[in-house]
Formats: C-alpha cells, structure tokens, sequence
C-alpha cells in the first residue's frame, strides 16, 4: 500500500484553506449523504467529534442534528481551524444557533488527539482517513476517545476512485498519480482490530463530470486533493506527459464531457465492553456487515 506524505498533505490542505469549500462539492454531497445515514441510527450524544473537520461544513450538518451537542471539530491543518472557527461564527447567526453551544475547533493530528479517554460520544468524519499515514492507528485513537456505547462513522475513498484519471495516466509514464485508496472489506477490518463492535460498511459510486482535465485537475488543487504519496515523483510534470493523459483521458468523453468516478466507502461502528466471541475451534470471530454494492 502506497504511504501518505503527511507534511505534503497538510501543506497542500493549508494552501486550499481559501478555495475549498467552493471546491468541494463531492464533500459536500457525500457529507449530505452520510446525514441520512443517521436517520437509522438512534443515538443523542452529548459531545459530538469531527475528525479532520476542513472549514467547519460537516459541523453545520452536526448542529442541526444535535443542536445541544457540544461540538468538537479537529484538523491538522492551522489554516483549515481557523477558518473554520471564522465561518462558524457566521453561521450559527445566520442560522439561528446563537444559544447553542459554541464549536470548539483544535489543530491536531488525528493520530493522536487532544481528548481525554471516553470523552465524546460520537466521532464524525467525511473523506477524512484517505489522508493519515496509518487508518489503523487513527482508529484506535478513535476508539479511545470514545465513550461505552458511542458511535463512529466515516466515509472515505475507495480504490476505484478517480479510476479514469488513473488509466490515462497509465498510458503516459509508469509513475504513481493516483493513491491506491484502502479497500471497503480492510476497512471493515481495521475497525474490529481497532476494537469496534458490528461494523456496517457500504460503498457507492458518484461520478461527476467535467468539460476537460484542468477543471478537474483545479478541483482537485483547489480542494487540497492532490498526489502526496511518498513515491511520487517530486519534479515537475512535463508537458508531453500531461499532452499524452489528456488524449487518453479523451477515450472516456461522453456527451460532451469527460466523467471523474469517485468509489465512496462508508462505514459505522460502535464501541463496547466485549464484542468478540469464539467459534467451537476456539477462534475469536467477528461480524461485519457489508452492504450490497449500489450501481454505478
């Protein structure tokens, strides 16, 4: 598996700490998404986390939700809890959120949070763990923050992600464009190996479509989403390079315009006093749910 350079990723999300939230209408959606989620959920947290919060948008979706909830909000990125911070004061106005609780927004890793044990009740992140260095770790972390009883969900990139963009790029030079993104079945995984009990993961495809490669490649800039794995080449890209992506590129045009497929993973889990239970051979084994493939 390919590893993230963190100090690019959060040198690149500081830079966008401006354009992203324009740029974000993928985010966005899937945060929309993920809300209807909680429709099936029953649940009423007293402090509410978002882990890897951007410019504050999830925590707009998380205070109509819980509008006593405390909130929290947590991104490694300075520029992004600032920004943040500024565009909530704003909105809890506008929306009428004056008495509520103010957000808290903090500057941390998501790897090692400024939480003390079974401090919040729930954690929320959107396309998030698609740019820490180890998921496995920042689950755990998760998990420890968690109070008896509190849920955790998330969505982030699957490996199909941006699997147009990846193919053309193929045809170009053999050098890593695209993150290989971990796989819905090794998340699920994860969550039992970080302690969770009954994960549901599911997973779908959003495709959204652009007019040429640069308007996708300027979403993707704008929104901080750009190739910071390790074994990327670190020049400049030539124009030759990117002349022979783009003619490739142009094999996948339909009506006019180019589609950028985007494999969105959910997943839910709960924390508990003892989730494991042994087979007749002794064995521990654990449930996962993994919900049916939506169509593309």
């Amino acid at each position: 598996m390919t590893r993230i350079d963190i100090h690019a990723a959060r040198r690149r999300f500081e830079r966008a700490a401006s354009t992203c939230s324009e740029a974000s209408v993928l985010a966005r959606e899937v945060e929309r998404r993920m809300a209807e989620r909680l429709d099936y959920i029953k649940h009423e947290p007293q402090r509410v986390l978002d882990a890897g919060q951007g410019v504050g948008d999830g925590l707009r979706v998380l205070r109509r939700r819980y509008p006593k909830a405390m909130l929290l909000g947590v991104d490694s990125a300075l520029a992004l809890a600032r920004r943040a911070e500024s565009r909530q004061t704003v909105l809890a106005r506008a929306m009428a959120f004056a008495f509520a609780p103010r957000p808290h927004h903090l500057c941390a890793d998501m790897v090692q949070l400024p939480l003390a044990n079974t401090s919040v009740g729930m954690v929320w992140s959107n396309l998030a763990l698609a740019w820490v260095e180890e998921p496995l770790a920042v689950l755990r972390e998760i998990h420890r923050v968690l109070e008896m009883g509190g849920l955790i969900m998330f969505s982030t990139y699957g490996p199909d992600t941006l699997k147009e963009l990846k193919r053309a790029f193929a045809e170009a030079d053999a050098k890593p464009h695209i993150h290989p993104f971990i796989d819905m079945h090794d998340l699920g995984d994860m969550l039992l190996a970080a302690g969770f009990a009954d994960p549901v993961m599911d997973m779908e495809y959003i495709t959204l479509t652009y007019a040429g490669v640069d308007a996708l490649a300027r979403d993707l800039r704008n929104s901080g989403q750009t190739n910071v794995a390790l074994e990327r080449s670190r020049g400049l890209m030539g124009r030759r390079t990117w002349q022979a992506m783009e003619r490739a590129y142009e094999r996948f045009r339909r009506d006019g315009r180019l589609p950028a497929t985007f494999e969105i993973v959910y997943g839910h889990a709960w924390k508990v006093q003892s989730h494991r239970q042994t087979d007749p051979g002794g064995r521990d084994v654990a449930r996962i749910d993994f919900m049916p493939r939506r169509p593309r």
